[in-house]
């Protein structure tokens, strides 16, 4: 069944969503992107992806084409008009169509604005009951992490490297520290039951669930550490887990050739799945 796609105003059947050749995303990647989680036809943390669009926009000069108002109506017709119970919504911005230049064209160019849904199974994830396994790999990407933008093509090559040697993601090391996985955000819990993940920087991405999941454990009494941790830290922890927006809380129970606790997901990596799926879920609009 073709999906109902939004592009510009319109919505097209999917085979009929087009954009030119001259688009600024395609040629230059100079573009933002947001994913937002779909539970029970409804979105999840739907204000924090909203916000970190508007802040990624403001960072790179691109103009937002929707009011806040418009922008939620669309996120919500998107659902409804492709039956989506679960699954995410994927949203491009890009700074629009003109001749091919390294500086950017007029402040009055029009954007181009894409949504389009993929239905998954986001509370049925084996890997959430089994764990993954991670492989260290230097972190080549840009400088500026925090702006969530479509240049991916590091990550995807990391991620491909990874399962290369028979893992199934990368956390990336950059100056003799972890920063982030290819498409999550890193932590850890010490000996000491203490959650370590790396401090907001220019270095990685202000997760939305990495923030949920944070306010979620000091609500319940787990000490929380934002700092750098090294792979050495990482491999000794007890557990060791990743977040994203449709993966929620996922283990990591191998790094590298190192095993993490026991080999198996840990406890409080598993409360805080719990924790953040029901806490979501019931606050999903």
């Amino acid at each position: 069944m073709s999906r109902v796609v939004y592009l510009n105003g319109a919505w097209l059947a999917e085979a009929e969503a087009k954009v030119s050749v001259f688009d600024r995303g395609f040629l230059m990647a100079d573009a933002i992107y947001e994913v937002t989680c779909v539970l029970d036809g409804k979105l999840v943390e739907y204000a924090g992806h909203a916000a970190r669009l508007q802040r990624s926009a403001r960072e790179l000069g691109i103009v937002v084409p929707l009011d806040d108002e418009a922008l939620l109506a669309v996120h919500r017709e998107i659902v409804a008009r492709n039956s989506l119970d679960q699954g995410m919504i994927y949203l491009q911005l890009t700074r629009g169509v003109a001749d091919r230049d390294f500086a950017y064209p007029p402040p009055d160019t029009p954007p181009t604005l894409v949504l389009f849904t993929q239905a998954k199974n986001v509370l049925e994830n084996r890997a959430a009951e089994t764990g993954i396994a991670v492989s260290l790999l230097p972190d080549l990407r840009w400088g500026r992490r925090d702006i969530k933008t479509i240049q991916l093509l590091y990550p995807s090559m990391a991620k491909m490297e990874a399962k290369a040697r028979g893992a199934d993601d990368a956390w990336l090391v950059e100056d003799g520290h972890v920063t982030e996985a290819t498409a999550a955000s890193a932590h850890i819990v010490t000996d000491q039951d203490v959650l370590v993940t790396r401090d907001l920087s220019h270095a990685l991405l202000p997760g939305i669930t990495r923030a949920s999941v944070l306010e979620l454990a000091a609500r319940h009494g787990i000490r929380v550490e934002e700092r750098a941790f090294t792979p050495e830290e990482a491999k000794a922890a007890r557990e060791a887990f990743i977040t994203s927006a449709t993966n929620f809380v996922v283990p990591v129970t191998r790094i590298d050739e190192a095993a993490i606790g026991e080999g198996a997901p840990g406890p409080l990596t598993r409360d805080l799945r719990r924790l953040y799926v029901e806490s979501r879920r019931g606050a999903a609009i």
